[in-house]
């Protein structure tokens, strides 16, 4: 039997209105619900390809907009203070070949760039999917080593940048 995807109306605004997000809302404490993804490469990425990593799971509606490439390059430029432990993920429902084609331009080398575009199986497990434009909400996660959830936060403004600092805390002080 199928089970209907949990709906949250007006979870989050996007340009000023109210979109409905699909999906549970994440809560710190639980274990990082798993998906599947695809990679640059077009290969199946799934949660526990990073198992053993402390990750930064950002999800933005798409990397050729400015504000989800300003997240990036930042998110890019802050884990170089990470250890050799830590994985940052950006997840978006942009093809394969244009994530690629942006990180190659952009210079990204420490963001993992993922899609969701197939499945929206990320979306929908993490409570992002914008059920009315099918992206992804703004959101960032931090899971820690044995792949619990230490850090939720959804940008209430899907336009406007998450915390990095708060993110970046959360990283640091999972890696202890």
């Amino acid at each position: 039997m199928a089970t209907t995807a949990v709906e949250r109306p007006g979870a989050v605004t996007m340009f000023g209105k109210p979109v409905t997000l699909v999906g549970p809302k994440i809560e710190v404490g639980q274990q990082a619900p798993d998906f599947t993804v695809v990679d640059t490469g077009l290969q199946p990425k799934r949660l526990a390809d990073f198992k053993g990593h402390v990750l930064l799971i950002a999800s933005v509606p798409s990397l050729d907009t400015g504000v989800c490439s300003a997240e990036t390059r930042t998110f890019n430029e802050r884990a170089a203070s990470f250890g050799p432990d830590v994985r940052v993920l950006t997840i978006s429902m942009d093809l394969p070949f244009a994530q690629k084609r942006w990180c190659g331009a952009e210079g990204i080398e420490r963001v993992v760039t993922l899609s969701d575009h197939k499945e929206a199986a990320f979306g929908t497990a993490y409570g992002t999917l914008i059920k009315e434009h099918r992206l992804l909400a703004r959101a960032v996660f931090v899971v820690d080593r044995q792949g619990q959830v230490t850090y939720v936060e959804y940008v209430p403004e899907v336009t406007q940048h998450p915390d990095y600092d708060a993110a970046v805390a959360a990283v640091q002080q999972a890696t202890r």
